[in-house]
């Protein structure tokens, strides 16, 4: 509740739009609508389930979902559930969606679930507001015809990919680091979080795919402690 107050004043403000609000509450922006007209009209009372305690309309009779588990048990077992959902669409008639389908099959133990994914393959969700993570990265390229190998430096807004920073260096470091670091900050303020590869300038690994020593910062870390500003390394040197 308390969090949802502190959204809808910041959606009040003018610092956040209806999407953003949605986003940082987990649900769509439609949805905060509805929430946002509850709250204005009842108050916190206006945002109680009216639904809880009482049974559902659609609740799916028994029967019908052992029918419907008989039919993969004997007739379609093997087959992955979005075919399975389909033939009861078109052939027997049932009308549930495919989530529902896939769950009754779950909890019955006649679909696997799908292997979680690891960490260092899942995709990262980016930051659902402007200036709640900065990102800066380094990549060497002959950006210039003629000339040697350079640093291309960005510092770049999570959210939105907005570049605040970016300039050419020979070699990539603390110094570069902080001048974009620098250029932004006086631009934009601080940031919640910065982001960054684990380039031995950013973090100490004391062993290559291990986890970072946060108890050994390096001066972008001190820095970064000293204006409270949260620290994530990237999954990836």
């Amino acid at each position: 509740m308390q969090k949802f107050r502190d959204v809808l004043s910041r959606w009040n403000g003018g610092d956040l739009s209806m999407m953003e609000a949605g986003e940082l509450l987990g649900m769509s922006e439609r949805q905060f609508r509805r929430y946002r007209d509850r709250y204005e009209e009842a108050g916190e009372a206006g945002l109680l389930d009216r639904r809880l305690g009482k049974i559902s309309t659609r609740r799916v009779p028994a029967e019908a979902i052992e029918e419907m588990l008989e039919l993969y048990r004997h007739r379609y077992l093997g087959w992955n559930v979005k075919h399975f959902h389909e033939h009861l669409l078109r052939d027997h008639h049932f009308s549930w969606g495919y989530t529902f389908i896939k769950t009754q099959l779950h909890a019955a133990g006649l679909v696997g679930r799908a292997k979680r994914r690891g960490a260092h393959r899942r995709k990262r969700e980016r930051k659902p507001c402007e200036g709640m993570m900065l990102h800066q990265d380094g990549s060497r390229h002959a950006w210039l015809e003629g000339q040697p190998m350079l640093d291309l430096i960005v510092t770049m807004d999570d959210a939105t990919s907005t570049l605040y920073s970016a300039f050419l260096i020979e070699e990539e470091g603390t110094a570069s680091s902080f001048q974009g670091l620098l250029e932004t900050f006086v631009a934009k303020g601080l940031p919640s979080s910065f982001y960054t590869d684990r380039g031995s300038h950013y973090f100490v690994t004391l062993k290559a795919g291990e986890a970072v020593d946060k108890s050994r910062l390096t001066q972008v870390g001190r820095a970064l402690r000293q204006l409270g500003i949260e620290y994530i390394p990237g999954l990836f040197a």
